[in-house]
């Protein structure tokens, strides 16, 4: 090809996909019988593009999976950006839950007209991957800022201006710390009242910079905090941001929106997994020609296991209760001294996770789930683009038989997502429908699904995500939202209607902060939507407990329950993600007004975020999934003892349910009971 320029990475030959018409056209083989269910397969290709005046394209190797019964399906397996300059490598892993009929691997992408170049492709069993030790820190100086001159009493040493702009020191800012980082640090001396006034500045990434390469610590998690302010002659809200430059890359420190002259704070938290060459710090945001003003700057590593121990407390108060048994009947009078053993047998807080329909046929999969969730929600299957692809072709199937195992196994579960805001997600049939028609499918979308699951899901997300997308008010006004509400609860009275979205817990989004959040509901209530519930969706990073923790406190006042529906954490190090989901766990169960959290997903490549899993892809559970468990332990309350002389057994535990043994001299007696929440002792009277 190409006059002969071309030649093979390796090997004497190469393939070529030519004359393409379509994106999925490409190159493929027939590996039916050849690949084992429930094993790990790696996938490698060296590819390259050629032709059409195309430089740069996107291939994808992918599985077409054929099923007895079921629609076919195709996973993605890995992609990789394509030149027409050179060989580049392509790998993946793929596994399959079920007994396909049929399995195809191929490779696809490029726009019609280029050709599709194949030097190898590899697919063999994937090598277990050795588990990535805990990382050593010496020395984490936790609480410890890494910012020099933060109080300014040296003037302006250690800052430098990024760009042009001016920088000074004013004074007359708070001398308190911000509370996010006062929930951390604890007892602090008071802040310098000094600020740095930055002036001139024509870029909205201009401000007061420091480099802090030398400073920071990898696998640590750092808390950002800060007080900001803006200058007069802002044109409508700015957002405020402490940003940090990792080798040029942008990484969010938090952020806040400001539309007004008061201080504002600043919270959030970064981390660094891979060494950086270096590390710059920067406060930036508001529109040029705007001053801005920034005060008592901290950086610092948190103490997490310190943190744990405060929550450890307040679970006890709210997730326990006093509990008297009180044991009667034949021989009771005789009882005083007789050895009692109380064991927990489930702890009631709801902790779920998300499935898919191939996940269900690997019976690995569901042990694992039966056993350590008692809530399922399911990734896409309930959604419209799943349920109704064209126009009129409705799939129920799979979430029919999603419903049914939960069913089976006494497994509550949420309806995600009956609509959903954002433009990208809907179907092309829907975006082409004219406003009448539009109003009447999502009537339609309404009766059908609500009909037909009445009774079946304890909780809807409405509208997924209305802070980040507007598709169906912008077509059909702003009532529609509200009346969605109404609808699906005129249809499905039982069930608690959700809003449902993101970056609202880890102050990196002004758009869904706490305050957009509880505008926005208090907006739906007011046009009477019927809003029962508040999702958090939890697609977090390097989480800090007390920014988490003051999310959840402003979102309380609504006196609405509060779930984590979609949570997952990610790290390429499986302690450090141990460690952010126990930071996630502990903050939601020992907080009043969390009733409940969902993980958006456990098992190796059947998640949406890399490095997220609690489960290898061929079940062995990795150091994350350990941590998770160890907490699934500690919340649950056993007790040994004798009964008094009032034939009574006091103990306290959490909220579930428990089995009490009692060892009379003629026999063992067991008897069970439930714990519910409550503010008063609960007496619990054993018949022996």
């Amino acid at each position: 090809m190409a006059d002969g320029k071309i030649v093979p990475q390796s090997g004497k030959a190469f393939a070529s996909a030519t004359e393409r018409t379509q994106n999925w056209n490409g190159i493929q083989q027939e590996i039916t019988g050849r690949v084992q269910r429930k094993l790990a397969y790696s996938v490698a290709a060296v590819v390259r593009i050629f032709g059409n005046n195309v430089t740069a394209a996107t291939v994808q190797a992918t599985l077409w999976v054929q099923t007895p019964g079921r629609n076919d399906q195709y996973v993605g397996i890995a992609n990789v950006q394509a030149t027409d300059k050179d060989w580049v490598q392509l790998q993946g892993k793929f596994l399959l839950n079920g007994s396909p009929s049929k399995v195809v691997i191929y490779l696809e992408g490029p726009p019609p007209g280029t050709d599709l170049l194949v030097n190898s492709l590899v697919v063999k069993h994937a090598e277990k991957t050795p588990p990535s030790p805990a990382p050593v820190i010496e020395n984490p100086d936790f609480g410890v800022n890494i910012i020099t001159n933060s109080q300014l009493d040296d003037s302006t040493n250690g800052w430098f201006p990024l760009g042009n702009c001016n920088l000074s020191v004013g004074s007359g800012s708070p001398h308190i710390l911000p509370p996010m980082a006062r929930a951390s640090l604890g007892v602090h001396e008071p802040l310098s009242g000094c600020y740095i006034h930055v002036k001139n500045r024509t870029q909205t990434w201009m401000g007061p910079a420091q480099m802090i390469t030398d400073k920071v610590k990898l696998f640590l998690t750092y808390q950002v905090s800060a007080w900001v302010r803006i200058g007069s002659g802002a044109n409508g809200p700015q957002n405020v941001n402490v940003a940090l430059g990792v080798d040029n890359q942008w990484v969010n420190g938090g952020q806040v929106e400001i539309n007004d002259d008061r201080w504002h704070e600043i919270g959030g938290s970064f981390r660094i997994e891979k060494q950086p060459s270096k590390v710059m710090v920067y406060i930036q945001g508001p529109g040029a020609g705007v001053d801005l003003m920034v005060a008592g700057v901290q950086i610092f590593p948190v103490n997490r296991e310190a943190r744990f121990k405060y929550l450890r407390h307040q679970a006890d108060k709210i997730r326990k209760r006093d509990i008297v048994l009180k044991f009667s009947g034949a021989g009771s009078s005789g009882l005083s001294g007789t050895n009692v053993k109380v064991v927990q047998t489930q702890n009631s807080f709801p902790i779920g996770s998300c499935m898919s329909r191939t996940n269900i046929d690997n019976e690995d999969f569901i042990n694992f789930f039966v056993k350590n969730f008692n809530w399922a929600v399911f990734g896409n299957e309930l959604k419209w683009y799943w349920t109704e692809p064209q126009q009129g072709n409705l799939n129920y199937k799979d979430a029919d038989d999603m419903v049914a195992l939960c069913q089976k196994h006494n497994i509550e579960t949420r309806g995600h997502c009956i609509f959903w805001e954002v433009q990208a997600t809907v179907q092309q049939w829907i975006q082409a429908l004219n406003k009448d028609d539009l109003m009447k499918a999502v009537q339609n979308r309404l009766t059908d699904l609500l009909t037909r699951y009445k009774g079946k899901f304890k909780h809807y997300d409405v509208n997924n995500e209305m802070l980040h997308g507007s598709y169906y008010q912008d077509r059909l006004g702003k009532d529609i939202r509200a009346n969605m509400f109404k609808t699906a609860n005129q249809l499905d009275p039982s069930a608690t209607l959700f809003v449902n979205d993101y970056h609202i817990e880890d102050g990196c989004d002004t758009r869904s902060c706490p305050e957009r959040y509880i505008e926005h509901i208090l907006d739906l209530q007011e046009q009477g939507a019927p809003v029962g519930g508040i999702g958090i969706q939890g697609h977090i990073d390097n989480p800090v407990g007390p920014v988490v923790c003051t999310a959840l406190d402003k979102l309380g006042i609504l006196g609405l329950p509060i779930w984590f529906t979609e949570l997952d954490v990610s790290s390429i190090n499986e302690h450090v993600r141990g460690e952010d989901l126990e930071v996630m766990l502990r903050e939601a169960f020992a907080h009043p007004a969390v009733e409940g959290v969902m993980l958006w997903g456990f098992w190796e490549l059947f998640m949406s975020r890399d490095n997220a899993h609690l489960v290898n892809a061929e079940g062995d559970v990795n150091e994350t999934g350990k941590r998770f468990l160890a907490l699934k332990h500690e919340w649950l309350s056993h007790a040994r003892g004798q009964v008094d002389v009032q034939g009574q057994f006091n103990f306290r535990g959490f909220h579930g349910k428990y089995a009490v043994e009692i060892d009379t001299p003629s026999k063992k007696i067991v008897k069970t009971f439930v714990v519910d929440k409550g503010d008063t002792p609960l007496v619990v009277p054993v018949e022996l």
